[in-house]
This record gives C-alpha cells, structure tokens and sequence, in this order.
C-alpha cells in the first residue's frame, strides 16, 4: 500500500494525455459461459499494458461493485490507445471479436466507455493526506504551493508552461 503524502499535492504531466474510462456491466450472472470469459479478459489486457510501458498506459485504477466494474486509465495519447486497442497481436482486439460474436447486442453483457483527450492547462489536481492517486499516480506530484495554490492558480500556470 502506497503512503499517505501528509501535505497539499498537485499532479503534473507533460504534454497532452488521454483519460479513458470502460467498464462492464452483468446483466445476467447465472451465463457462467459467457461471464466467466468475459471477466478474464481484462486482467489479460492489464498484464499485457503493464508489462510493456511503451504501448502508452501511464497509470489505471480500476472499481468493482454490485453493478459492475470501472476503469479509469490514464493513456500517453490516443494515438497508443487506439494503436493497442486494433493490433491483432495484442489481447484486446481478440477480446474484443469474442465478445461481438458470442454476445453482440444480446443484453448478457453491458459494455461502455468514455475517451476524454487532455490538453495542458485544461485540467487542475489536488490532493491532501492521500497516496498517490488518480492523475498523481500517472504523472508526478509536486507541492501545491506558490502558483499551484489555488485551481484557478494551477490551471493558469499549467496553460502558461510553467508547470511540467
């Protein structure tokens, strides 16, 4: 378990990001065929992603309820996700042909996701007694202090550069 940062943080990343979230909702729990391999696939693809920083993943945090799971992850670009999300020798595009096939539109299985491109000093941060979390976790954390302050301060002084 990470540490607890016991001050005000800020999260910084250089460049332009993507913030991806999927996730997963079963319908019907009593379809082992189909929920047992459907709920593999993911833990295969996050294998993969973490086993070879280059495809682009930074970071992900994934949640897991009564109605289902969510994912929130952190990409270098669109360009990497949608690169690893259509290469035939990577996990997901297989997962991806399986599940069209076996369950279509068929109601077994919801699915979603929401892909939001990420421009500099278009997002602000802060984090106070926690470990890194969320954007902190996938890029860096510096004091929230001087011009990151206050949200209005970090947006500013992310738009101008002087964060990163």
């Amino acid at each position: 378990m990470a540490s607890i940062i016991e001050k005000r943080v800020c999260a910084e990343i250089e460049g332009p990001f993507v913030l991806f979230m999927i996730g997963a909702r079963i319908n019907k729990p009593w379809k082992l065929s189909v929920v047992l391999p459907f709920l593999a696939t993911m833990p295969r693809m996050l294998k993969e992603l973490a086993a070879e920083p280059a495809l682009g993943l930074l970071h992900v945090r994934s949640h897991f309820g009564p109605s289902g799971a969510l994912l929130i992850q952190y990409w270098r670009s669109f360009e990497h996700l949608e690169t690893y999300a259509r290469d035939p020798r990577r996990d997901h595009l297989p997962a991806w042909q399986w599940f069209n096939k076996k369950l279509g539109s068929n109601g077994d299985i919801g699915i979603w996701h929401e892909t939001y491109l990420i421009e500099p000093g278009r997002y602000e941060t802060i984090y106070n007694n926690m470990p890194p979390f969320g954007l902190g976790a996938a890029g860096k954390l510096v004091d929230a202090t001087g011009a990151r302050q206050s949200a209005h301060q970090r947006i500013k002084a992310a738009a101008e550069g002087l964060a990163a």
